[in-house]
């Protein structure tokens, strides 16, 4: 049997390199979360530095220094609990690794905090949006550049809304996604993993109305290989932009912009489909969530359609007599 490790050797940037390189290579975590990570075991090991401590030999107390010092920061519960995760997930791979003798983490409550419920937009409140952004696209007498861009943004909200793809899945779309004859795309999503999601006629339609508009205005557009074509580092329109734009819309739509993002009709997307009776695993499995509990956010439409469905369908709702009585 192998000796234990040498923990007294583990600098902490050789062992968050170690769990940063693991993230990467076996659990396909993207750039960004990737940076997450970095960003608050950085915080973490300089807390410890401060202690005179190392991820190798930090103790219980190590860690509830930390949580004291983001305390006195003024970071909200939420974003503790963020940290605090990242440096459990952190001490349990050490541990388990064999590169550390001990989780000192195991033992640690983190600060608690309420489930935020997710932003919602009403189906008319979507409805609002989607009128406007196709207003004015099948007006041959504006210039072509700006039915380019309504017929855009109506493209993204349609396609949006009827699959509640990530914006990051969203924008990244092949101009293949146009063409399809089929009802639904095959989706690469969070750890490279794929999944189908549906496609309304609604969608398909303006897909293929803003892909015809397009093939019909500049040539390198034309021939462009992303669906949502844009002059950025990526080749396709940004994340940051279609925000942008989808907050203009929203004013115009007479909706206050502070309400609307690519995210919030990603939940639009899931709260209307289980208000409507679809099952929780389903709207999980559209959305590509590798957990249950992450969907499970969405449990308080459920509840409020378990009410309507009393009120609405038991005999004695609304003091009504039982038709046997």
């Amino acid at each position: 049997m192998p000796p234990p490790p040498d923990t007294a050797t583990l600098s902490a940037e050789d062992a968050v390199a170690l769990y940063i390189d693991m993230l990467a290579s076996e659990r396909g975590a993207s750039r960004n979360t990737l940076d997450a990570y970095r960003r608050d075991l950085a915080d973490y090991t300089g807390c410890l530095r401060a202690l005179r401590k190392t991820p190798a030999n930090a103790s219980a107390d190590s860690i509830r220094a930390f949580l004291v010092d983001l305390d006195e920061r003024g970071l909200k519960a939420t974003s503790a609990a963020r940290k605090l995760s990242a440096v459990r997930q952190f001490h349990r791979f050490l541990y388990i690794e064999g590169h550390c003798r001990t989780d000192p983490s195991a033992a640690i409550e983190g600060p608690r905090r309420g489930q935020a419920l997710p932003k919602v937009l009403s189906i008319a409140e979507v409805d609002r949006l989607l009128a406007q952004a196709h207003a004015g696209i099948g007006d041959e007498g504006q210039p072509l550049a700006r039915r380019l861009i309504g017929a855009r943004m109506a493209c993204l909200l349609e396609m949006l809304y009827a699959t509640g793809l990530r914006v990051s899945e969203l924008i990244s779309l092949p101009v293949s996604a146009a063409r399809t004859r089929e009802r639904f795309l095959i989706v690469r999503g969070k750890g490279g993993k794929e999944r189908l999601v549906p496609l309304t006629e609604a969608a398909r339609d303006a897909a293929r109305s803003f892909l015809a508009l397009r093939e019909s205005g500049p040539h390198e557009t034309a021939r462009a290989a992303w669906l949502f074509p844009a002059d950025s580092a990526s080749g396709h329109i940004t994340r940051q932009a279609f925000a942008r734009d989808l907050k203009e819309l929203a004013i115009r739509a007479g909706l206050a912009p502070e309400r609307v993002s690519p995210h919030v009709l990603r939940h639009a997307f899931a709260s209307h489909l289980l208000h409507n009776g679809a099952d929780l695993r389903v709207v999980q499995e559209l959305l590509g969530h590798a957990d249950i509990a992450t969907t499970q956010i969405y449990t308080h439409v459920l509840d409020e359609r378990m009410k309507e469905m009393v009120r609405d369908l038991h005999p004695l709702a609304d003091g009504a007599q039982h038709p046997l009585v």
